[in-house]
């Protein structure tokens, strides 16, 4: 009996792995086969998350960029900005309805010849991650139905919806009543000098190796101001929230003794205060043009006038 068992157990681990085999083989067995729409070029309108909505509550902002054709049921090309040329990708059809291309995976959740959805997925050691990473819905509409049907153009589509709009004013007046709360802006804090003594630079943190994207530079904006004729030399990385005013408050300064922070804070919001405050037009971070709290990390540099 315990025989028999065994035998049709590894006869249907068998007709699995076969069945398997054929999906992989033959795409006519999958539940999407790419040959309907080969040759169709498709434009990215919208790129939400699963609530249908651009931003999350950090302030990231999905952006819609994508142009791809199926060139052959394992071949996809998509637009590169930086060889403006479409590419060629190897497509791999991996299990289930879920492909890899351009070094991503997606899962497949409709096909026709007028547009495509793809749920872009985050793969860890073959097991997709069940968190923000995997919550990404991409929709493409083929150009000719943009053109023709829509009577529109791909850009007009890719904006921002009235949802999003009403979404992030929501977060804002809920930052806004706060002096700590913040979320990143689209449009991240700029700092206007006044006066020749001061300067200021943004940092770049784009690193695709470390996979960084430019959404790295508003998420986690970086500034180095430095400013001549000080009281005396300081140079300090400070973490602060700039508010929808553009009054700077100072977090905390990063790399210094727990007991001296306290002291360290006050002396830098002190620097923020006459200096920054003075000697800049502090502009405060936007979304969708909406002025609110968002956070930076700003090392300040001082300099005293040198005493003959």
């Amino acid at each position: 009996m315990i025989q028999n068992i065994l035998k049709l157990f590894l006869i249907v681990l068998v007709l699995s792995a076969c069945n398997s085999r054929s999906k992989k083989n033959d795409a006519s067995l999958r539940d999407f086969s790419f040959a309907p729409v080969k040759g169709i070029r498709f434009e990215e309108v919208k790129r939400r998350f699963s609530n249908n909505l651009s931003f999350n509550k950090e302030g990231f902002m999905q952006q819609p960029s994508w142009i791809i054709e199926v060139a052959a049921e394992d071949t996809m090309m998509a637009w590169s900005p930086q060889k403006q040329i479409m590419q060629k990708f190897y497509l791999q059809y991996d299990h289930g309805n879920v492909y890899n291309f351009a070094e991503e995976f997606f899962k497949v959740k409709h096909i026709s010849k007028d547009s495509l959805v793809f749920q872009r997925i985050q793969v860890d050691g073959k097991v997709i991650a069940n968190d923000i990473r995997s919550d990404v819905n991409m929709t493409f509409y083929a150009q000719t139905y943009i053109k023709n049907k829509l009577k529109t153009t791909a850009a007009a589509l890719q904006k921002p919806s009235k949802a999003d709009t009403l979404f992030i004013q929501k977060r804002s007046d809920e930052v806004n009543r706060t002096d700590t709360g913040a979320f990143a802006a689209r449009v991240p804090v700029q700092f206007i000098p006044k006066s020749k003594i001061v300067k200021v630079e943004k940092f770049s943190t784009v690193d695709k190796l470390q996979k960084r994207t430019a959404a790295y530079d508003y998420m986690f904006p970086r500034y180095r101001i430095e400013i001549q004729r000080a009281y005396k030399d300081f140079a300090y990385e400070c973490l602060a929230v700039v508010d929808y005013t553009g009054t700077m408050r100072i977090l905390n300064v990063n790399g210094v003794l727990p007991e001296a922070a306290e002291g360290k804070k006050r002396m830098m919001q002190g620097v923020a205060d006459i200096y920054i405050r003075n000697l800049f037009n502090v502009v405060p971070g936007t979304t969708l043009g909406i002025p609110h709290n968002s956070e930076i990390t700003v090392t300040i540099v001082g300099k005293a006038i040198k005493k003959p």
